[in-house]
């Protein structure tokens, strides 16, 4: 199964705001998400976190600001070709302002507002958890529509226990 990430970049201690990107195209068109995307071959988690956020919305991100918060298989019944393990990093600091780029279209939401009726429909069961500062493993399952959650797994993952197998 393929590496992918996922940063939630927020403000606030504790996180009152969140930045989102609109899905413009592609993987989830159409769908709010956090910042991320492929694992490419030769590279570490931590510098494909990094240069993701800076393609899809021009923010430059210290490896040392990437908090580790949770990992996450996505699994996809109808396409097994889009399974992934997501490795989710909470991000405080960075430079810049947000930027559109030509695949997400960002916007800020308060942690109360969450337009989760607009995102992955699995993203309710642990988004919260980590925005009240729980780091988190587990697995969503899709359906064959790859939108209806048919199962889902979440649980605290303790610090010392987060590094990669």
């Amino acid at each position: 199964m393929r590496d992918f990430t996922l940063c939630l970049l927020v403000r606030g201690d504790p996180p009152t705001g969140i930045l989102l990107g609109l899905k413009k195209a592609g993987f989830g068109a159409g769908k709010y998400n956090g910042f991320g995307g492929k694992v490419e071959a030769g590279e570490t988690i931590e510098g494909a976190a990094i240069r993701e956020i800076a393609e899809e919305v021009g923010l430059i991100v210290c490896e040392e600001d990437l908090q580790p918060v949770g990992r996450l298989t996505f699994l996809f019944s109808a396409n097994p070709a889009w399974d992934r393990v997501t490795h989710v990093f909470l991000v405080t600091a960075w430079e810049g302002e947000p930027g559109e780029s030509a695949e997400m279209r960002p916007a800020w939401f308060g942690v109360d507002d969450i337009p989760f009726e607009r995102m992955w429909r699995g993203d309710v069961y642990w988004m919260p958890r980590i925005l009240i500062g729980e780091r988190v493993r587990g697995c969503v399952t899709f359906g064959e529509d790859n939108e209806t959650v048919v199962a889902w797994r979440v649980e605290v993952w303790e610090r010392e226990n987060m590094s990669r197998p």
